[in-house]
């Protein structure tokens, strides 16, 4: 099943490093463009910048990152379907994180509610080490930041598990299942931008096997 998305439609990915966001990311876009379904993927501007700077920015350069990772998710949205490998929250996250900094919690969030669809990738694949990353014991923090930050604002997501094939299986499904509810929200002509049962139950619980039991009946009720 190809979910119907329509031009604007942006398909947010969230997650701590090593999660498989990138991955992921890729391939949604190519199942989406092999099925007809015009799409852009917009990367992760922060990667970008710290290899082209050959350093992690300094908290003074946090804000211009955001900004230019969610103007650039604007851009291509303009045109079409966007996959987005990562969004603004992820930078205010790890400005919270590394600087105690939350100020770029109000712009990032308010980016992110206007977003269709976000998928929180879980803690589950093996950890796969690069220079740009801070380490394994960073991840349960980042991910703990998300869901907070998601839950705070009253944003709905799904988290998606698995490897592989499994892991991009689940996020169609999730991807499917959320279209389809915003499609019969608006044919009731109402106005909610994201179903209110996918806020996720739990802004701290990042148990692999609670997780993939709540995601996995979430799906089998909807099909």
């Amino acid at each position: 099943m190809t979910p119907t998305l329509p031009t604007g439609c942006v398909i947010a990915l969230l997650g701590a490093e090593s999660t498989g966001k990138t991955e992921l990311a890729r391939a949604i876009a190519q199942r989406l463009q092999d099925r007809g379904t015009p799409v852009t993927l917009v990367g992760e501007y922060l990667r970008e910048w710290c290899e082209r700077e050959g350093r992690t920015p300094r908290p003074a350069e946090q804000q211009a990152i955001a900004d230019e990772q969610t103007r650039r998710i604007g851009v291509a949205a303009a045109s079409g379907v966007v996959v987005a490998d990562t969004t603004a929250l992820m930078t205010a996250v790890y400005s919270e994180q590394l600087f105690a900094d939350t100020s770029l919690y109000e712009g990032a969030l308010a980016a992110q509610r206007r977003y269709a669809i976000t998928l929180l990738t879980a803690l589950d694949l093996p950890w796969v080490a690069d220079e740009m990353r801070d380490g394994p014991h960073a991840q349960q923090p980042t991910d703990a930041l998300v869901r907070a930050a998601l839950v705070g604002a009253k944003l709905s997501f799904a988290v998606v598990h698995g490897s592989g094939g499994e892991r991009l299986a689940n996020a169609w499904n999730a991807i499917n299942s959320i279209a389809g509810s915003e499609g019969r929200t608006r044919a009731r002509g109402r106005l909610e931008a994201k179903p209110a049962s996918w806020s996720w139950p739990c802004e701290k619980c990042s148990d692999p096997e609670c997780e993939h039991k709540l995601f996995s009946d979430l799906i089998s009720r909807r099909e």
